[in-house]
Order: structure tokens, then C-alpha cells, then sequence
């Protein structure tokens, strides 16, 4: 059965943590610290499934975040502490909050007047790229980091699991196109199975569709990664080093310019 998880974050700026992929990472945490919201509902999330629910403390004001990061951030400098990026993930979509481009207004202020060789990073499920507010807050951020598990619309409605019917793979790809050069998209690789249903997503068939989906949206990067911790979903298995690395060969050999990250 799959395994009853919580939220992860319990705060609004959490960290510095080290991230595998981006080094050292402030969090910061748009979704309630009680509870969890999100567009998709992924097997593999950390944070858990959406049937926990929302929580009842709501989500912080763009007020708030400016306020707990500009104190945050100025401790750490003062305690010259290193850090490489500030990291938008959390307890859910940080795009759904409803002051998401005044947020990262914000918060690039303040990484310019405390931390200016910082980078700011977005990890999105790529949902909310058709709000053209959305969009525009993720082209001014150093990493936009988005979503694409599978190019094919079956196995990505079983592993992502979006609450939105009408959002699609060729929907989703099309939509990515507007962050050719400059949009990183994350893709995570896994396998196993829920409700009796196999999943691989590193199949020839899957890998071709990705290919096919890289070549058409052309991002600056794609990362490739696998589980690294508990999932909901306890029958997932992840994909070892060894593989992710030939995986991200066989990309690159085909001109997709891929980073493996275990």
C-alpha cells in the first residue's frame, strides 16, 4: 500500500540546506507549513500526497516572505556564511501562491543587496507556465527549473498525476517552447508500480519521446535524476548512478546537453 507521508517543511524559509544539484541551498517555502498544496500529485513527491490536506495556517503573505528571508539572509551574512542559491520548492507548487511574481521581485532584491553572486532557483511542475504573470516571474530568475517526467501522456498522468484533465504532454511541451535557451527541465526517472500498473520511464519507447520533447522545447539544460529518499509511493525503485549516467550519454550523444544527479 502506498505510505502515509507529511509535509516536509514546517516553515517558510527553511535551510541553508546542500542540495545534490544546486550546492548550498536557502529554501524558501510558498505552501502552508501544516499542510500541502499542489497542482500534481506525484508518487515520488517528498513531501508527500495531497490527501493530507491544506492545513488550517493558509498561506504566507508575499509580506511575510520578504520579512523571514531579509532576516534570514542578513544572519547569515553577517555570520558569513557561504550560499549558492535560494531555492523556491516547499510543501507543494510554489507558483499556485497568488503573489508568486511579487515574491520573486522580492526576493531578487534582496539576494542583490546580501548575496549577489547567488543564484535564485524555481523548482516548478511546469503547471502554471500558461499564467503569462507566471511566466514572466520565471524569466527573471538564474534557474527556471521545470517539470517533464515522460513525454508520453500515460505514463506521465500515472506518475505526475495532475488534478487538471486538460493539462497534457503535447499541451505542456508546447508551452516549454517559450523557454527555449533559458528554461531547465528536470526529469525524473524511476520505476515501479501503483494501483497494478508497471511504470519505467527509461523504456526505448520513453526515452525516444523525451528526446523528441528536448528537441522541440531546446532548453539551456536538462537534468536527469532519481529517487533519492522515502516516497509515498513505497514500490518505486530508483535508477543507480551507473545508468543515469549512460541514459544522460545516449542524450548527449543526440545533442540534448543533459546532467545526471543522483
Amino acid at each position: 500500500m502506498p505510505k502515509d507521508q507529511t509535509i516536509l517543511f514546517h516553515s517558510t524559509i527553511f535551510g541553508p540546506i546542500h542540495s545534490r544539484r544546486l550546492g548550498v541551498s536557502l529554501g524558501v517555502n510558498l505552501m502552508p507549513s501544516d499542510g500541502k498544496i499542489c497542482s500534481f500529485d506525484c508518487l515520488y513527491c517528498e513531501a508527500g500526497f495531497n490527501a493530507q490536506g491544506a492545513g488550517k495556517k493558509g498561506l504566507p503573505s508575499r509580506d511575510k516572505v520578504r520579512r523571514d528571508l531579509e532576516t534570514k539572509l542578513a544572519d547569515m551574512w553577517q555570520k558569513q556564511e557561504p550560499l549558492d542559491v535560494i531555492t523556491f520548492s516547499g510543501n507543494g507548487e510554489p507558483t499556485l501562491h497568488p503573489e508568486f511574481p511579487g515574491i520573486i521581485d522580492d526576493v531578487l532584491e534582496l539576494r542583490d543587496r546580501f548575496y549577489p553572486d547567488a543564484k535564485v532557483s524555481v523548482l516548478s511542475n511546469s503547471t502554471r507556465i500558461f499564467d503569462p504573470a507566471v511566466a514572466d516571474a520565471l524569466d527573471k530568475v538564474d534557474n527556471n527549473i521545470l517539470k517533464l517526467d515522460s513525454a508520453v501522456e500515460e505514463t506521465m498522468r500515472i506518475i505526475d498525476r495532475p488534478n487538471d484533465p486538460a493539462f497534457t504532454v503535447e499541451r505542456l511541451v508546447e508551452g516549454l517552447k517559450r523557454f527555449s535557451g533559458r528554461g531547465i527541465i528536470q526529469t525524473m526517472l524511476l520505476r515501479g508500480e501503483h494501483d497494478g500498473k508497471n511504470i519505467d520511464n527509461t523504456t526505448p519507447e520513453e526515452l525516444e519521446a523525451l528526446l523528441d520533447a528536448y528537441r522541440r522545447i531546446e532548453p539551456k539544460e536538462v537534468m536527469l535524476y532519481s529517487i533519492d529518499r522515502t516516497t509515498p509511493e513505497e514500490r518505486l525503485r530508483k535508477v543507480e548512478q551507473e545508468e543515469l549516467d549512460r541514459i544522460s550519454e545516449w542524450f548527449r550523444n543526440r545533442g540534448v546537453p543533459v546532467q545526471s544527479r543522483f
